[in-house]
C-alpha cells in the first residue's frame, strides 16, 4: 500500500466580512470550498487556476498560516488540527513566490538559516554550522554567502536560499507557491532542475502551485485544477492536459501562450470570475461555459470519476 504524505478532508476557508457600527454584516467570502484529496509520498501535485481561484489561501491553510473554517489535515498520518506550530514546521514548509521579499532584510543569511534549526530542532551552534554547510552544498551555494544580506543576491540565488531555508527544517512536504514566476526564463530551468534533484535526494513530496501550465505539466505527476475556490478536475498530468474533462481545464490549456501560436483567450465580461460576494447558483463556471444547461445553473456538480484516475466536477464533460 502506498504511504500517504498528505491527506486533506473537507478543507475549506470562509472569510467573514463584518459590518461597520451602523451597517449590517455581510455573508462571508468562500475562498476555498470543501476539498478532499490525498498525496502519496514522493509525488509532485501541481495546483493550477486563475488568480483569485484560492490557490494561495489553500496553501496557507496547509502550512498553518491560516486557520481552516472546516476540515482536517494529516501529514504522514499525523493529524495537525490542534498541533503545536513547531510540529507543522518539522513536517511541511513553504517556499514563497518572491525570493527577495520572503527573506528578512535585517538578518544575515546565516541568521535566517539558523532560525529553523534552533527553533524546530533545538540544535546547538556546532550542529547548526555543520547542517547549514551540508544544505548549502546541496543547493550549490558558497558558504561565504552566509554573512551577507538578502539584497546582495540575484533572484536565482535568493530563491536557492529560500529552498535551503525550507530544507533546514527537514520537512516531508514543501509547498512551492509560484517558485519560479519571478525569475528569468534561463534561471527558471536551473531552479526547477535543482528542485527535481533535491526531491530525490531528500525524499520530498511537493505541492507545486503555478499559473504557468507548461512548467506545471513538466514537473508534476498529477494536476489539480481550481476554479472559484473549488476543485473542478484532478488527474495524471498527461491526462489532464492531453484529454481534459472539464471545459475550464480546456480553456486554461487553450489560453496558455505558446511560441508560434496566436493567443486564443477570450476578451469579454464572461472571462471574469464570478463576484465572490454574490456567488452564482449551481456551477460557478456556467456563465463562461459553452456547454452549460439549466441543470448546470441550478446545481453544483460533484467531483466524479471519469476514467481510471481522472476526476471532474461537470455534468457535461468533454469526451
Amino acid at each position: 500500500m502506498t504511504k500517504l504524505a498528505l491527506k486533506v478532508d473537507n478543507l475549506s476557508k470562509t472569510f467573514t466580512i463584518g459590518g461597520g457600527l451602523l451597517s449590517k454584516s455581510r455573508p462571508g467570502v468562500r475562498a476555498v470550498r470543501p476539498v478532499s484529496f490525498e498525496v502519496p509520498e514522493g509525488e509532485t501535485l501541481g495546483v493550477v487556476g486563475e488568480s483569485g481561484c484560492g490557490k494561495s489561501t489553500f496553501a496557507r491553510m496547509l502550512v498553518g498560516l491560516l486557520e481552516p473554517t472546516t476540515g482536517h489535515i494529516e501529514i504522514a498520518g499525523k493529524a495537525l488540527d490542534n498541533a503545536d506550530p513547531a510540529a507543522f514546521g518539522r513536517l511541511i514548509q513553504y517556499m514563497f513566490q518572491d525570493p527577495i521579499s520572503s527573506l528578512n532584510p535585517r538578518k544575515t543569511i546565516r541568521q535566517i538559516m539558523e532560525a529553523p534549526l534552533r527553533l524546530l530542532h533545538g540544535m546547538d551552534k556546532p550542529q547548526r554550522t555543520a547542517r547549514i554547510a551540508e544544505i548549502f552544498a546541496s543547493v550549490n551555494l558558497r558558504e561565504e554567502f552566509l554573512d551577507r544580506y538578502p539584497h546582495e543576491f540575484s533572484g536565482g540565488q535568493a530563491q536557492r536560499i529560500g529552498i535551503a531555508r525550507a530544507l533546514a527544517a527537514a520537512p516531508e512536504i514543501i509547498i512551492l507557491d509560484e517558485p519560479v514566476s519571478a525569475l528569468d526564463v534561463s534561471v527558471q530551468a536551473q531552479v526547477l532542475n535543482l528542485m527535481a534533484r533535491l526531491k530525490k535526494e531528500f525524499n520530498l513530496t511537493y505541492l507545486f502551485i503555478s499559473h504557468d501550465l507548461a512548467v506545471v505539466e513538466a514537473v508534476s505527476d498529477r494536476i489539480m485544477v481550481l476554479y472559484f475556490g473549488a476543485v473542478v478536475e484532478i488527474g495524471r498530468a498527461e491526462d489532464v492536459f492531453r484529454a481534459p474533462k472539464h471545459p475550464y481545464t480546456k480553456l486554461l490549456a487553450d489560453s496558455a501562450p505558446v511560441v508560434g501560436r496566436a493567443l486564443t483567450a477570450p476578451e469579454s465580461a464572461a472571462a471574469e470570475l464570478p463576484d465572490p460576494l454574490n456567488p452564482p447558483r449551481g456551477c460557478a463556471f456556467a456563465t463562461r461555459c459553452p456547454r452549460a444547461t439549466d441543470e448546470c445553473r441550478a446545481n453544483d456538480p460533484p467531483l466524479t470519476q471519469m476514467g481510471d484516475s481522472q476526476f471532474a466536477a461537470c455534468f457535461h464533460p468533454l469526451s
